[in-house]
């Protein structure tokens, strides 16, 4: 049995294999290949991606650079290019404040989260594009709301312009449509369309 089928039935399992188990593996392996294996235990082969400088400057234009914490409408606290929370934890807080390099640095520790959270929700091969829109989407949205969104099922499917078209219904905070919010979806779609 190859390392990556024992490492993800290690897991599935909670821990060691019996010597059973492995045996079993190996019966499976044998009128099975791998990748087909590794697929129906839910292990996500495809290579990892990172966020393009594109994709970079256009959450920055998105969420506008602050210096100073402030109330995103729905009574989250924000500072820089969007940030809730500092890379040691602490929420931000009314009458924070910080320097244009912090706000660089606190957005390429909340960018790793995200990019982790899409590699992570992904079980097929999409571009670069559609990577960073992506990417985009769950800096707003929430790696939770992300990895749960309908917009994933669709590109894990192969059905990309469902998935395209998901990302105009996140348009809403606090229960209202927000135009920043139908034009920042608007931006991200077209991007994954190109």
């Amino acid at each position: 049995m190859s390392k990556a089928v024992f490492d993800q039935l290690r897991t599935l399992s909670g821990g060691a294999l019996s010597q059973e188990q492995v045996d079993a593996g190996n019966r499976i392996l044998g009128f099975a290949n791998e990748s087909v294996v590794l697929q129906f235990l839910g292990a996500n082969n495809v290579q990892k991606m990172k966020i393009s400088q594109y994709g970079t400057n256009l959450i920055k234009q998105f969420e506008s650079l602050r210096l100073s914490a402030y109330d995103d409408g729905v009574g989250v606290w924000t500072i820089g290019y969007g940030t809730t929370k500092y890379p040691n934890g602490l929420k931000v807080k009314r009458g924070d404040k910080c320097t244009q390099q912090q706000a660089e640095q606190y957005l390429q520790h909340d960018l790793a989260e995200f990019v982790d959270a899409v590699n992570d929700a992904l079980t097929t091969t999409v571009n670069q594009n559609q990577f960073d829109a992506m990417v985009s989407l769950a800096y707003n949205i929430g790696v939770t709301a992300f990895k749960n969104s309908t917009l994933v099922k669709k590109v894990n499917t192969g059905d990309k312009l469902a998935a395209a078209n998901q990302f105009l219904l996140w348009n809403k905070a606090g229960g209202r449509v927000l135009q920043g919010l139908v034009n920042r979806r608007s931006k991200e779609r077209a991007l994954f369309l190109s």
